[in-house]
C-alpha cells in the first residue's frame, strides 16, 4: 500500500512560523514520525511539500494510478482552491484532509474547508499528531474496504 502526503504552503516554515498555533517541530521531524508510523502500518509513504497550488494539484493527478490514498494539508489552499478540491475528486483516491491547528476554532475565513466535501475525512487541531492520526485513519480505512 503507498500513501502520498502533501505539506502545502508556508509548512516548509514549520518550527519557526507562528510556533504559538503550529508549534516547535519542524516539517523534517514530522515526516520522520510519518516515516516510523509508515514502518509499523507496513506501508510506503512518499512525503512533499510545495507552496505552489499548480505544483499540488499536479503532484495529485500523477498519484492516480501509483498511490492508494492521500494525506494532505492544503495549508491557506484548504480555504480557497477549488481547484485542488476538483484535483481530489476528479482523481478519486480516498483523501483525509489534515491540519495541525484547529481550523474551526481560528478566524471565520478558515472555517470553511473546499477539501472536506471531497475527503473520507478531516482531522485537525491536534498539532504535528494530525497527520499521524490522518495516516492510521486512512490507512485503516483502506484495509476495510479491500
Amino acid at each position: 500500500m503507498k500513501i502520498l502526503i502533501l505539506h502545502g504552503p508556508n509548512l516548509n516554515l514549520l518550527g519557526q512560523r507562528e510556533p504559538g498555533v503550529y508549534g516547535t517541530l519542524t516539517l523534517a521531524a514530522i515526516n520522520e514520525r510519518l516515516e516510523q508510523d509508515a514502518a509499523e502500518l507496513q506501508v510506503a509513504i512518499d512525503c512533499r511539500q510545495s507552496n505552489h497550488e499548480g505544483t499540488l494539484i499536479d503532484w495529485i493527478h500523477e498519484a492516480l494510478g501509483q498511490f492508494d490514498g492521500l494525506v494532505i494539508n492544503p495549508g491557506g489552499y484548504t480555504h480557497t482552491s477549488v481547484a485542488i478540491r476538483d484535483a481530489i475528486a476528479g482523481v478519486a483516491i480516498p483523501t483525509v484532509e489534515v491540519h495541525l491547528s484547529n481550523i474551526h476554532k481560528r478566524e471565520s475565513f478558515r472555517h470553511h474547508s473546499y477539501i472536506a466535501p471531497v475527503a473520507i475525512g478531516q482531522i485537525s487541531g491536534f498539532g504535528p499528531e494530525s497527520y499521524r492520526l490522518g495516516l492510521r485513519a486512512l490507512v485503516t480505512q483502506l484495509r476495510s474496504s479491500k
